[in-house]
C-alpha cells in the first residue's frame, strides 16, 4: 500500500491570495490592541488573560461546531500537540501580559513578536531549505527596522528591562505554539483547532494567575470583553487561518505589524512619542513584507496543500 507522505512546512510563499494576505495583516493589527486593552483592564495581567481565553471559548466553539466539524478522528498525537501548544500558549500570555505592564507598549508588541525572526528560522529548518537572498535581504531590513522601532523607547529608560525579558520570554513560547498548531492546521480547519487550543489554554493560565497572587475578578467588563473579542477570537482567529496560507518567513515578518500598531496605539493614548527612527522602522518592515510577498513560488509545497484544509479566503 502507498504510504502517504506527512505534511511539513514549506519556506516557500504557498496559495495566499490577496484576501489572504489582508486577513494575515488584519489578525495582527487587531492583536496589536491586546497591550492597550491589558493596560485598562482592572484585573492582574495573568488574570486578563484567562478572561480573554475563557470569554472567547464560548464563542469559538459555537462557532466550530456550526461548521460541522468533530473531533472524533483525531489521534493522539493531535491531541497532544495541541494540548503542548496551549500550555505555551497561555505561558505566552501570561509572561507578556505581565511585561506589558512593565516597558512601553511598542516594546511590548516588538519583543513578544521575536517570534517574527524565530518563526521563519523554524520554517527553514523545518523545510531543510536555506533562504534565499531576497528572502535574506527581508528578514535583514525587517531585523533592522525593528531595532529602530525599539531604539527609541529603549534608551530612554533601562527600567524596561524586565518587561522586555518576560516579552521575549513569550516571544519564544509564541513561536513554540505556532510551530505545534501548524502541524494541527494540517489536517484541520483553524476555527476547530483554535476552539480546543484555547478552551485547553484556560486552566493554566487560571493557575498562573492564582499562584502570581492577582485579583482575578473585574469591576469593568468591557476592556475583558475586547480583549477576548478583538485579540482572541479575531486576531487569532485569522492568524491561524494564515498558517494554511502562508509560509513561516511572511507570518513572521507580518508579525512586525503589532509593534507598528502598538506604537501608534501609545503614542495615541498614552503620549509615547513616535520618532523618525520610529517611522523609518516602520517604512523597512513595510518594504519587507511587500519583497516577500512579491516573490512567489509557481508550485506549492504538497504541505502547503495539506495546510488548507478549511477552505479559503
Amino acid at each position: 500500500m502507498h504510504r502517504r507522505a506527512s505534511p511539513r512546512i514549506s519556506a516557500a510563499p504557498q496559495t495566499g491570495g490577496v484576501l489572504a494576505f489582508a486577513a494575515l495583516i488584519g489578525g495582527n493589527v487587531a492583536l496589536a490592541f491586546g497591550p492597550w486593552l491589558v493596560r485598562l483592564a482592572d484585573t492582574g495581567p495573568v488574570a486578563a488573560a484567562f478572561w480573554r481565553l475563557t470569554l472567547a471559548a464560548p464563542v469559538l466553539i459555537a462557532l466550530s461546531l456550526r461548521s460541522g466539524w468533530r473531533p472524533a478522528a483525531w489521534s493522539w498525537r493531535l491531541w497532544l500537540m495541541t494540548a503542548l501548544g496551549a500550555a505555551c500558549f497561555a505561558g505566552d500570555l501570561g509572561s507578556w501580559h505581565l511585561g506589558i505592564l512593565r516597558t512601553t507598549l511598542a516594546n511590548a508588541s516588538l519583543f513578544g513578536n521575536s517570534t517574527t525572526i524565530l518563526f521563519p528560522i523554524y520554517g527553514f529548518i523545518a523545510a531543510r531549505t536555506p533562504p534565499t537572498r531576497a528572502q535574506a535581504g527581508a528578514l535583514l531590513l525587517a531585523f533592522i527596522g525593528a531595532l529602530l522601532l525599539m531604539g527609541q523607547s529603549y534608551q530612554l529608560d533601562s527600567s524596561h528591562l524586565g518587561g522586555d525579558l518576560l516579552c521575549i520570554l513569550a516571544g519564544l513560547l509564541y513561536t513554540v505554539y505556532l510551530a505545534l498548531m501548524a502541524h494541527v492546521r494540517a489536517t484541520t480547519p483553524p476555527m476547530p483547532a483554535l476552539a480546543l487550543s484555547t478552551v485547553m489554554s484556560i486552566a493554566p493560565a487560571l493557575l498562573f494567575a492564582l499562584a502570581l497572587g492577582e485579583r482575578v475578578f473585574p469591576q469593568h467588563w468591557g476592556p475583558l470583553v475586547g480583549l477576548a473579542f478583538v485579540s482572541q477570537i479575531l486576531g487569532q482567529g485569522l492568524m491561524l487561518l494564515s498558517l494554511g496560507r502562508f509560509p513561516p518567513l511572511v507570518i513572521g515578518l507580518a508579525l512586525l505589524t503589532q509593534p507598528i500598531v502598538a506604537a501608534t496605539v501609545g503614542w495615541v493614548w498614552y503620549g509615547e512619542a513616535l520618532g523618525p527612527a520610529d517611522i523609518v522602522g516602520a517604512l523597512l518592515v513595510a518594504v519587507a513584507l511587500v519583497m516577500v510577498r512579491a516573490r512567489r513560488a509557481p508550485v506549492a509545497t504538497e504541505g502547503a496543500k495539506h495546510q488548507n484544509t478549511g477552505g479559503d479566503l
